[in-house]
């Protein structure tokens, strides 16, 4: 887990997602092309959240989110999802 001076604001959450496999169960290499998005992955900030939405979630819980969820962004050469709390379906 990276060490990011970066505060989301109210619900929103930083997340540093998993690296995607590498190769199959049965030992067979995934070429870049094919390889499928990860979802899953490290909440490395959190906002304050508000009143009505207060934030679940802290620093280092491993969470499982929708495939499309959240904005790619990058901090420090380092590329992070942000997202709203509720977008997360649950810790692992």
């Amino acid at each position: 887990m990276s060490k990011v001076k970066f505060i989301p604001n109210e619900d929103r959450i930083l997340v540093e997602a998993a690296a995607a496999e590498e190769k199959t169960a049965s030992g067979i290499i995934i070429p870049d092309t094919a390889k499928e998005k990860p979802q899953e992955g490290t909440v490395v900030a959190v906002g304050q959240g508000t009143d009505e939405k207060p934030v679940t979630l802290k620093v280092g819980d491993r969470v499982l989110y929708g495939k499309y969820s959240g904005t790619e962004i990058t901090i420090g050469g380092i590329e992070y999802l942000i997202m709203k709390n509720s977008d997360v379906f649950g810790t692992i």
